[in-house]
């Protein structure tokens, strides 16, 4: 059966909210040349994140695509502040329970409390373009290729449309909302030519260009990636400690 943890919002409104059987946060042991991340990955009920701040995490627990949808201290974002996190639920959890789970498991270690605020941030909204999207649906459920991701190119196989447009929002420093409606897995193959052309790998001199982002994602996909004047919902942190209570 599922434990429950009663949380107390800001707004004073306590609910029940499910948790992991067992989880271990801890401080992160000091990097070399290179610290792998791990952003949050959920596998058979096993969720785990790696040598991340506060900040990722929060990103993670609540389906965030950018650092600009939370607002806090400094420190949530320091590197010398990373922890890892390894929890485990029952193999057959749901993905959006255990989101709920790593909210509360955040609230729990870090006495994390937040509220939401609408905010005026520059972001894109993706949508279903006019002749309807051309994004071939995932044959299994595994990746069928590997991913390619670099300036001008994305390749992936096997990802949902939120996923999608988290990959789209770091090539273009910017939130990207995915508002296609579309449920499933996909296999996405995109090439445009970025701002800064010199970041895109030379082609030969008689192949054509690829178009822009905004082309790009039309044409290739049949979606389309649009500017948002809507206000954007922002996490604001009110509190948190920065060492997690001990496992």
């Amino acid at each position: 059966m599922t434990s429950l943890l009663l949380i107390l919002l800001p707004l004073g409104a306590a609910i029940a909210q499910p948790v992991f059987d067992v989880a271990s946060v801890k401080p992160s042991g000091p990097g070399g040349p290179t610290i792998n991340i791990n952003l949050g990955a959920a596998h058979h009920g096993v969720v785990t994140l790696t040598n991340t701040t506060l900040s990722e995490c929060i990103r993670y627990a609540y389906g965030l695509v950018s650092e600009d949808q939370i607002s806090g201290p400094d420190w949530i974002r320091d590197r010398s502040l990373r922890v890892d996190i390894v929890a485990k639920a029952a193999p057959e959890t749901p993905a959006d329970q255990l989101l709920l789970m790593m909210q509360a498991l955040l609230a729990e270690r870090f006495r994390l409390e937040l509220h939401r605020e609408p905010r005026r941030v520059a972001h894109f909204e993706l949508g279903v373009a006019r002749n309807g999207p051309k994004l071939p649906e995932s044959k299994g459920d595994a990746a069928a290729f590997p991913p390619v991701y670099r300036r001008g190119r994305l390749s992936y196989s096997h990802v949902p449309m939120q996923t999608f447009a988290v990959l789209l929002s770091r090539q273009l420093r910017q939130p990207v909302l995915d508002h296609t409606g579309l449920s499933g897995f996909f296999d996405v193959d995109l090439e445009w030519t970025p701002d800064d052309v010199a970041a895109r790998p030379a082609e030969p001199e008689d192949a054509p260009a690829p178009p822009d982002i905004f082309s790009a994602v039309q044409q290739q996909l049949g979606l389309k990636l649009e500017v948002s004047k809507t206000p954007l919902e922002v996490l604001v942190v009110d509190r948190a400690e920065k060492v997690p209570t001990a496992n």
